[in-house]
């Protein structure tokens, strides 16, 4: 069996798949499409994380391959309709990354309300300006979750640790779980207007994509601040870029894009945005509990 791993894989997982006699591996990060067309072919599994993607092309060039792994939990960066058809199966990790993804929603939540990325900046270039960053306490506030699944769940029991009051918003979560975990089930229409900070945490589909958008920011307090560590492509970046603009909104903290490297959105241009590049799944533990998952899939 040949395996192919096309990004960054933690080494305990390669290791992993190289004990095995009848396994031979090759690890090719950065392979640009038209190489990954080239290699696909003598491969019987390919390994992925978000770079690589895995297109209907790709797809159609693998003669031999039999399962595609990705060392994560979404999978919009892998053509699955493409894959079923060619009887390919796609695997993830769900639960690999989830206390990473969870905390880090926090830290964002936490940056954002004490003005931390302005203030550091401001005083590595020579400034001492106390009043320009006054924060907000998140104690006593709202938090409302769109998606209350294995990160939105963590995320509220870390937001109760803060004593925040957690509300959320998901169709597919009855609400007797939603009780166990101390949170309080409602309607978009009905959670927008109370929020203080909202987050989101579902995956990136026909239904989530622009779900929050220009109607539904309107619904929200000007003091609100919008947190995305999920998906790029959930909150419609036009609509919040305006509502921050027009100071509809207090802030916004992004991990994800809609076009992957944000480096041409005039969101860039606000100081009431804070930024990082993808990093929620970013951690050692993480990344080394994803490698082992797929491998073992694999």
């Amino acid at each position: 069996m040949k395996v192919l791993i096309s990004d960054p894989l933690a080494r305990e997982g390669v290791d992993r798949l190289k004990e095995e006699d009848n396994i031979k591996v090759r690890e090719a990060p950065g392979l640009s499409p038209e190489e990954l067309i080239r290699t696909i072919p003598e491969y019987d599994a390919l390994i992925v994380r978000s770079e690589t993607k895995v297109t209907g092309e790709v797809i159609g060039a693998a003669s031999r391959l039999k399962v595609i792994g990705r060392a994560g939990t979404g999978l919009d960066n892998i053509d699955i309709t493409s894959a079923t058809k060619r009887g390919i199966i796609v695997m993830n990790t769900p639960g690999g990354n989830t206390i990473s993804a969870a905390e880090h929603t926090i830290s964002m939540i936490l940056a954002l309300s004490r003005n931390i990325p302005q203030a550091h900046s401001s005083l590595k270039s020579g400034e001492w300006n106390r009043k320009k960053f006054m924060g907000t306490e998140v104690y006593g506030k709202i938090l409302g979750m769109v998606g209350l699944g294995r990160i939105g769940s963590e995320v509220a029991k870390r937001a109760q640790g803060l004593k925040m009051r957690t509300i959320a918003y998901d169709p597919f979560i009855s609400k007797e779980r939603a009780e166990q975990l101390g949170v309080t089930l409602m309607d978009l229409e009905d959670l927008l207007p109370e929020v203080d900070y909202l987050t989101v945490h579902t995956p990136l589909s026909s239904q989530t994509r622009n779900l929050i958008g220009e109607r539904e920011i309107a619904l929200m307090k000007k003091d609100a601040r919008i947190i995305n560590c999920a998906r790029g492509g959930i909150i419609q970046e036009d609509a919040l870029y305006q509502a921050l603009k027009e100071n509809r909104l207090k802030g916004a903290a992004l991990d994800v894009f809609e076009k992957g490297k944000p480096f041409d959105s005039p969101l860039l241009k606000l100081d009431s945005v804070i930024f990082t590049p993808h990093l929620g799944a970013s951690t050692k533990e993480a990344q080394k509990r994803v490698a082992l998952d797929v491998v073992l899939q694999v």
